[in-house]
């Protein structure tokens, strides 16, 4: 595969594997970072912040810090990240500081401590062109999805759905794909991502980059912070029976978003139990109204969502899909040479 100018997004058979066997080491042959962000330095910096649910065990955030720091990173604590409020981190003001704290310091990636809920409250208060302007990495996913959309949604900057530091780095071990994706994601070396698809529908196609959490994307419908992006959607969700992770799908349909996507991939959709009334109705269930009702191609196996393993995806940046032979591969170093 030429690395600066491809005519497919699927790389040569020999280029890439599972992702859960090995992280694909093709790098850049620029040392800056794809979407335009200055390269990150030996040991970079990592400001965490609590924008939404309290933190419950502090201790994981010690964990964090150090599993952090193994890894090459120098972790900062925002001085709000520990706080409480009935079940938030803080007031909606002692939250809204914190995040502009974020931008304002120096230090180039912003990660959640955790998600939870509360975030969906503060969006008509932050100040989006400030936080596109400061050029952190914010990453972090589940309630951290309305801070991605909405920044989206309002500047186009692009953001990080991945892991957080207290369900992802706040253990005593840490999924060793997990932090690499992480690391090379942010340092953009990682140029393909590839996992087993076996169900997948046949594309080939590229397009913006966006998604994450269902519940919370479908929250944001009709708010000005839903994007209007035709592009790659990619969703998960946590504690969510089949049958409501259809009735947000169909709400998407009819609400005419999943049919002006190019392709909808699919992550972990984890903790639900079904009952004997579902009677064989189940995920799969989901996945074939879904192709039935929209025709578009969907590739489920993606590797994100509440789970262990998780990749690190880069929301609002151009990027290539293809499928081929049981495996997808996502193209992250899509370069765009129309202009």
């Amino acid at each position: 595969m030429n690395r600066r100018r491809s005519t497919r997004a699927v790389p040569p058979a020999h280029a890439a594997g599972p992702v859960h066997d090995h992280v694909h080491d093709q790098r850049h042959a620029h040392h800056g970072h794809e979407h335009g962000l200055p390269a990150l330095g030996r040991r970079p910096g990592i400001y965490l912040v609590s924008p939404s649910g309290a933190v419950p065990e502090p201790e994981r955030i010690d964990h964090a810090r150090a599993n952090l720091k193994a890894l090459g990173f120098q972790a900062v604590l925002d001085r709000g990240a520990m706080l409480r409020r009935q079940r938030f981190a803080g007031t909606d003001e002692q939250r809204l500081a914190a995040l502009a704290r974020a931008a304002a310091q120096k230090h180039p990636i912003v990660m959640a401590t955790r998600g939870g809920y509360g975030l969906s409250r503060l969006l008509p208060r932050i100040d989006w062109t400030a936080m596109a302007d400061s050029g952190k990495r914010f990453v972090g996913h589940s309630d951290f999805t309305f801070f991605q959309l909405a920044l989206l949604a309002k500047t186009g900057a692009v953001s990080y759905a991945g892991p957080m530091a207290a369900f992802d780095f706040g253990g005593k071990r840490v999924d060793d794909l997990t932090a690499a994706l992480f690391a090379e994601t942010l340092r953009g070396e990682l140029e393909i991502l590839s996992f087993e698809s076996e169900q997948a529908d046949a594309v080939d196609c590229r397009g913006v980059l966006w998604g994450g959490n269902l519940a919370v994307l479908v929250s944001l419908l009709g708010t000005p912070y839903f994007p209007r992006t035709r592009g790659i959607l990619f969703l998960e969700d946590v504690n969510e029976h089949p049958y409501r992770v259809e009735r947000m799908l169909v709400q998407l349909a009819q609400a005419g978003v999943l049919g002006r996507q190019k392709a909808i991939v699919l992550g972990s959709f984890t903790d639900y139990k079904l009952t004997p009334h579902d009677d064989g109705y189940d995920l799969s269930s989901v996945i074939e109204w879904l192709r039935r009702e929209t025709g578009v191609p969907v590739v489920p196996g993606l590797p994100f969502g509440h789970v262990k393993t998780k990749a690190t995806l880069p929301v609002g940046a151009r990027v290539g899909l293809a499928t081929e032979g049981g495996m997808a591969y996502l193209v992250l170093a899509e370069h765009d040479h129309s202009h």
